[in-house]
């Protein structure tokens, strides 16, 4: 018999991942919002960096009452199906302009009916939160987004902040 202070055994496996068609994935992701259920995954690409970087675990989360300029919201694109995570600029009667933060163009106009749910949590590869992006100053990105004026500036703030990398490494 063991002791009442025996421990349970930890054992610690590596954790596994794994690629779905995207028709399935969207159908599991429709299918667990729609209960109310948040859904984590590995975001790929670069069309939103740098606020959503390529390998980032995003959340997203069931719609909320009333959509706002900033939301960044998943979606599946309407010319090709696949699901985008993108901002929402501007409201156009029952539909958004949406656009990645570091795409060159927008995504179109995207039906309120389309938009499954909103990323409310940004995880980096260590496992830190990443919030900017998601708070109040959302607006104020998609207000730049919608302009033209954000990509210019993700290009100065760039330079700006890894210029100093390039001196400091000892050469």
């Amino acid at each position: 018999m063991k002791s009442p202070s025996a421990r349970p055994e930890l054992r610690r496996e590596p954790i596994r991942s794994f690629s779905l068609p995207n028709d399935t994935f969207l159908g599991l992701l429709r299918e667990a919002l729609s209960r109310g259920v948040a859904v984590r995954f590995r975001a790929r690409g670069f069309s939103m960096d740098p606020f959503i970087r390529d390998g980032d675990v995003i959340t997203i989360a069931p719609p909320p009452a009333v959509w706002q300029p900033g939301d960044v919201a998943a979606f599946p694109a309407t010319d090709t199906g696949r699901l985008t995570v993108h901002r929402l600029l501007v409201r156009q009667h029952n539909a958004f302009l949406a656009k990645g933060d570091n795409a060159p163009t927008p995504d179109g106009m995207v039906g309120m009916e389309s938009l499954l749910g909103r990323v409310v949590r940004v995880e980096r590869t260590h496992g830190m939160s990443q919030r900017l992006g998601l708070g109040p100053e959302r607006r104020l990105i998609a207000f730049l987004s919608r302009h033209g004026w954000l990509r210019p500036l993700l290009v100065v703030w760039r330079w700006v902040h890894f210029w100093p990398r390039r001196f400091s490494s000892g050469q």
